[in-house]
């Protein structure tokens, strides 16, 4: 293989600034969206987890009288 077909292959696999630019922004969009998303659960699951310890305490409490 000639030397300039090497350069050439090198210069389309290397992504552009840009390019780097752009994804790595994409990537930050995507770590904020789970982040929320966990934040979201985890806010589910304690209003959840706090209803059944709730209902545990009614249970025990009525079973106690």
């Amino acid at each position: 293989m000639e030397p300039a077909c090497r350069k050439d292959k090198q210069k389309q696999q290397t992504p552009t600034r840009g390019d780097r630019t752009k994804q790595k922004s994409a990537q930050q969009e995507l770590k904020q969206r789970q982040r929320a998303e966990i934040y979201a659960l985890n806010k589910v699951m304690t209003e959840l987890e706090q209803q059944q310890f709730e209902a545990f305490c009614k249970q025990k409490q009525s079973q106690a009288e």
